[in-house]
């Protein structure tokens, strides 16, 4: 038998037997949990937008009837907040149509007997501001954008010259 320190405090619960190590997975980089594709999470979990939807109804009827500015302005934040998400899943569903169109065209090319083309992160870049001038345009807010960027560059710019006191 095991002979145990008298000068050590025995434990309240000795353990006589070894216990097996619960093994703590992560299952984003867990083979057990497949692959993830964004299409597939996205068909999955469609019905998360319909709930999104309404809490954002309620939290809107809420800040409605809401009369405290403490919670007038909470209320106002997470509804701020909620359009932001909303807006950046947009965002990132037309991001990847677009990646997928560009598949598609480089799949018929390739079945017609082409070498396929693959775009750069530059020209992908150039495309994506071409689309955003265009719906810019077609919204009528064109203008307004481009004199914000020219008040933007010029602000860059002035940073850039030599203030008067170093001259």
């Amino acid at each position: 038998p095991l002979e145990i320190s008298a000068k050590k405090p025995v434990p309240f619960l000795r353990q006589v037997v070894p216990v097996k190590k619960k093994v703590q997975r992560d299952p984003r980089f867990d083979d057990l949990s497949g692959e993830y594709k964004p299409e597939i999470f996205m068909k999955t979990y469609s019905f998360l937008d319909s709930i999104k939807k309404q809490e954002k109804e309620m939290v809107q009827k809420q800040l409605k009837k809401c009369r405290n500015m403490e919670q007038k302005e909470k209320l106002e934040r997470l509804l701020n907040r909620m359009a932001q998400q909303e807006q950046a899943q947009k965002k990132q569903q037309k991001l990847r149509e677009r990646e997928l169109s560009l598949k598609r065209q480089q799949r018929e090319l390739a079945k017609q007997g082409k070498k396929p083309f693959f775009l750069k992160k530059s020209e992908k870049r150039k495309l994506e501001l071409a689309e955003k001038y265009a719906e810019l345009k077609r919204s009528g807010k064109l203008e307004s954008f481009l004199n914000k960027k020219r008040k933007r560059n010029a602000i860059k710019d002035k940073r850039h010259l030599p203030s008067q006191k170093n001259l």
